[in-house]
């Protein structure tokens, strides 16, 4: 029986799925399942995804494409990074849907295409202004036009990606839309219509209509967390992820005496103290005390405090009577209380990503409200 443990809610992606399916539609909707589904488990999510209306699945590296396939997962899947060369060849076999840009990714993708006899539908990823990957917009005919010219490859896809479009009235989110629109045209008329265009993400799903084009690439959104920086209340988004624990131990500290390693937290009166096994090897930062983070305990937020250790933290309990055995949401509702990725997202100064990455992988993961393969 694991004391600690995330709660992953696939009722509530399903809902986020279904929710975003149809803010986007008629354009198709992917999925994106990168690093393990965001730290919720890449195979259970896509699955759940899937079956909920997801047309497509979309991932960082080749290898995360093939644990997906491995597992059943038979819809088109998109590896969003350019693969090295030998990474290609798995793409082929496993008929995973690649990202091109570079000169040599191209070439590299036509000679395993002619020389494993592979087909392979490929994507062109354009830079318009995110300044990260892609092929320039000056570029982009040249290239495409080298992957059109080669016998077994596919130019499926053309796409860009927001650098802004979580702030909704940023001018550059347009700048970069025309941009992207500019390509597009020049490639049309040079004879070149890619079936799919894309280029928003969850941003731009949200805010931005004119980015849908043909597919949206839903990442934070599908677990449950809004980007944007105003209100969001319009859409329906519900939490997927819990983090829960129990009290492991209790004891009373006299006033004055300090607390784990340093000694650096000294108690001003004398507290019950409750030790909970989860430390910053799980994911929870040795900053988050210092920062005014906290726990639920029998539905009262109690402050971390001292520093947190690899595998335990400690928490004030004041004259509250805890007991080992005692439920500890760090993540999650417990009665009435909260405890938001927002929440821990303001007191480590960074965006609910990093957190819902960040949870390790001996923190066993307990799926609720669907199936998970």
């Amino acid at each position: 029986m694991p004391t600690t443990w995330l709660d992953v809610d696939l009722g509530a992606i399903a809902h986020n799925v279904r929710e975003l399916k149809g803010l986007v539609a008629p354009a198709a909707l992917c999925v994106v399942v990168k690093a393990d589904a965001y730290g919720h488990g890449a195979v259970p999510v896509a699955s759940v995804a899937v079956d909920a209306g997801a047309k497509w699945l979309a991932v960082a590296h080749v290898e995360e494409g093939v644990t997906l396939r491995k597992a059943g997962l038979a819809v088109p899947i998109l590896v969003l990074s350019e693969p090295s060369y030998g990474a290609l060849t798995k793409a082929a076999q496993y008929d995973l849907r690649v990202t091109l840009y570079s000169r040599e990714g191209v070439s590299a993708a036509q000679k395993i295409a002619h020389g494993e006899r592979h087909h392979l539908d490929v994507h062109l990823k354009v830079d318009t202004g995110m300044r990260r990957v892609g092929v320039e917009p000056s570029e982009a005919l040249v290239r495409a036009k080298a992957i059109m010219a080669a016998p077994n490859l596919n130019l499926e896809g053309v796409w860009t990606h927001l650098a802004v479009a979580d702030q909704t009235d940023h001018p550059f989110t347009k700048v970069q839309l025309e941009r992207y629109s500019d390509v597009l045209r020049e490639l049309e008329t040079n004879g070149i219509t890619p079936p799919l265009r894309h280029a928003a993400n969850t941003a731009g799903a949200l805010a931005h209509p004119q980015s849908h084009f043909d597919m949206v690439r839903a990442g934070i959104g599908t677990y449950g967390v809004s980007p944007l920086v105003e209100s969001t209340s319009r859409f329906d988004l519900r939490p997927t992820m819990g983090l829960r624990s129990q009290v492991s131990y209790t004891k009373r500290v006299k006033a004055g005496e300090g607390i784990s390693y340093g000694l650096n937290y000294i108690c001003d009166r004398d507290t019950n103290v409750a030790t909970v096994p989860v430390g910053y090897a799980d994911g929870v930062r040795r900053s988050l005390s210092r920062a005014g983070g906290y726990v639920l305990i029998n539905g009262r937020p109690r402050p971390i405090i001292a520093n947190i250790t690899m595998d335990q933290l400690m928490v004030d309990c004041g004259d509250d009577e805890v007991f080992a055995g005692d439920e500890v949401v760090l993540l999650g509702h417990q009665d009435s209380a909260q405890i938001t990725l927002e929440d821990w997202a303001r007191w480590l100064d960074t965006i609910p990503y990093e957190v819902m990455c960040g949870f390790g992988n001996r923190v066993v993961r307990r799926y609720q409200g669907g199936r998970s393969r």
